[in-house]
């Protein structure tokens, strides 16, 4: 069964959140980690390894926090999934090396490995504005859940 990280979840949490607060500025992880009921300390890493991978920006100071470092509908559930976790595998044989005892023998690794691209392209088309209270910005469609909107792609 493939099954997202916890850290996975809390970094898609703690997206959604900035941005449906992108009105009022930066947010603290404080606050983040408030909302949701995720340890402070978890947060901040994740926080931290999105700044890194370019998807947030960290502000210090009396006004500090995150933002978004783009549009919540540029940003996609894919690109919050690999920096927190690095690539999506569903099996060893998906790996760059791809190597296992029975890869002489294997006749499932091209069935895998197209499994593993849909995945990935489903995840790339979830933008993390599908994942607020506006949904498409209109303002009248209420927040789906990941596992929702992967059913409706």
């Amino acid at each position: 069964m493939l099954k997202l990280t916890k850290k996975a979840d809390y970094g898609l949490m703690a997206m959604k959140h900035l941005a449906e607060h992108a009105h009022n500025g930066a947010c603290s992880a404080k606050d983040v980690a408030e909302s949701y009921g995720i340890p402070p300390e978890v947060l901040a890493k994740i926080l931290q390894r999105l700044t890194k991978a370019g998807l947030l920006h960290s502000q210090h100071g009396i006004n500090g926090g995150y933002t978004l470092a783009r549009a919540a509908n540029e940003i996609s559930a894919y690109e919050v999934i690999r920096a927190i976790d690095g690539p999506l595998f569903i099996t060893s044989c998906i790996t760059v090396r791809g190597e296992c005892d029975q890869t002489q023998r294997c006749t499932i690794r091209e069935p895998l490995r197209k499994v593993n691209q849909s995945i990935e392209e489903v995840l790339k088309k979830i933008k993390i504005a599908d994942m607020t209270e506006a949904g498409d910005g209109s303002g009248g469609e209420p927040k789906k859940t990941l596992a929702e909107l992967v059913t409706l792609t």
